[in-house]
């Protein structure tokens, strides 16, 4: 008897309830009701997938490492003097203190500036493999059109 009762409200129930009321469904609107922090998230990730894209391996050329301050930054400043629209950054791995400069992507790039800036440092000019900072500019304008 009881299993009979569960029958009956189980099948009075589903004819109560719909998923899709008819009224709403015949004129072809459909109305979303979401919960506003999606925005959010969905902005958070496009911020996160922008960074992915920033920050990729690459390669930049060492111009210098050495172990005093001074000399490393005197080379920073001859490379930004004399290569401006190139970036250049000291980096401090201890006891060392290296000079780079750029962001590449290819190794051959780089090679192309190494061999630029070989002939002012008698210290040796390198190429490094390194995390590269690219911009959201440059990387969109490199794309391929689909």
């Amino acid at each position: 008897m009881q299993k009979l009762f569960i029958l009956v409200c189980c099948l009075l129930g589903s004819g109560v309830a719909m998923a899709q009321d008819n009224a709403i469904a015949a004129n072809g609107n459909v109305r979303v009701v979401k919960d506003s922090r999606v925005d959010v998230l969905i902005k958070k990730q496009i911020y996160i997938n922008t960074l992915a894209i920033r920050n990729q391996s690459g390669f930049r050329v060492q111009v210098i490492s050495t172990n005093k301050r001074g000399d490393a930054n005197e080379a920073k400043a001859k490379v930004m003097q004399l290569f401006g629209d190139y970036r250049t950054y000291l980096d401090y791995q201890a006891p060392y203190f290296k000079v780079r400069v750029g962001d590449f992507k290819t190794r051959e790039e780089a090679a192309e500036l190494r061999d630029k800036l070989s002939d002012l440092f008698a210290g040796g000019v390198f190429v490094v493999p390194a995390i590269i900072n690219v911009s959201l500019d440059k990387e969109l304008s490199n794309e391929e059109p689909y």
